[in-house]
């Protein structure tokens, strides 16, 4: 009866978490939902008397894999608004043909589980003469095809991760020599001062004060900016409140409609 109970509760969940993992914009909210996914297959592991199959998705799944999304998303940039502009030439094509083998293979997958005989773990395990040994025997065995796949996967969420990261280089990249001659000829020739420099507060929202007492804009960095003018935190100075309004104007990323109307311009 528990294990029935807890088989429908995490059902739920993770029907629950997979469909907002698919339609959520926000990349790291996905990324959590397919992590609240990952930990409800360790559970129902665990329900399953597998406890070495619930470690691994816990360890290498949900602990490694999820980690890796994270950090890539914080290499893309928070901020990157998506861009209609096909930067790789061919790729809706090897996109349409990839979302039809994965509708068959979901296809095959579920007449599988639907009229196959079930055979049961505790059947599994006394013919292969020991409980890691029949895992290891049937995955390379029975379910290699399948195993095959889930790698081909990961290799697609590494390769997914690169074509967001893509951005077309229409200009030379700046070498080292041009990057310091520029900064020597612009209007910072010094390190850009960091929150805490000649500061009268103790907070990284707050710009720096600069020798001569006015506020160092550079030091506060764009987002906070951005997020503190969104939600009305801005401080009772009015000088710091104007530094910090005119941070968060610098780089706004443009909307879709300015991208378009740019585009149409071109």
């Amino acid at each position: 009866m528990g294990e029935t109970i807890t088989f429908w509760v995490l059902a739920v969940v993770s029907v629950g978490a997979a469909l907002g993992m698919v339609f959520n914009r926000k990349a790291v909210y996905s990324a959590l939902m397919l992590g609240t996914v990952m930990l409800c297959l360790a559970v129902l592991y665990a329900v399953q008397d597998a406890p070495f199959l619930a470690a691994v998705q816990i360890i290498v799944y949900t602990g490694a894999i999820m980690m890796l999304f994270l950090f890539v998303l914080m290499l893309v940039g928070v901020d990157s608004s998506d861009s209609f502009v096909e930067t790789l030439k061919g790729q809706r094509f090897w996109a349409i043909l990839a979302g039809l083998g994965f509708v068959v293979l979901i296809v095959v997958a579920i007449g599988n589980v639907v009229f196959a005989p079930q055979v049961g773990l505790t059947t599994v395990t006394e013919q292969g003469g020991g409980y890691i040994r029949s895992i290891a025997t049937e995955l390379f065995t029975t379910y290699v095809f399948a195993f095959e796949i889930t790698s081909a996967l990961l290799i697609t969420a590494a390769l997914g991760a690169m074509v967001l990261a893509h951005r077309e280089q229409l200009t030379d990249k700046p070498t080292q020599k041009d990057l310091s001659r520029a900064r020597f000829r612009g209007d910072h020739p010094s390190p850009l001062p960091g929150p805490g420099t000649y500061a009268r507060n103790n907070a990284v929202d707050m710009p720096a004060r600069l020798p001569d007492g006015s506020a160092a804009e550079s030091s506060v960095n764009r987002y906070i900016a951005r997020y503190d003018v969104e939600h009305g935190r801005l401080p009772q100075d009015p000088e710091l409140a104007e530094a910090i309004r005119h941070t968060a104007e610098e780089n706004v990323p443009q909307t879709e409609a300015e991208q378009s109307s740019n585009e149409v311009t071109k």
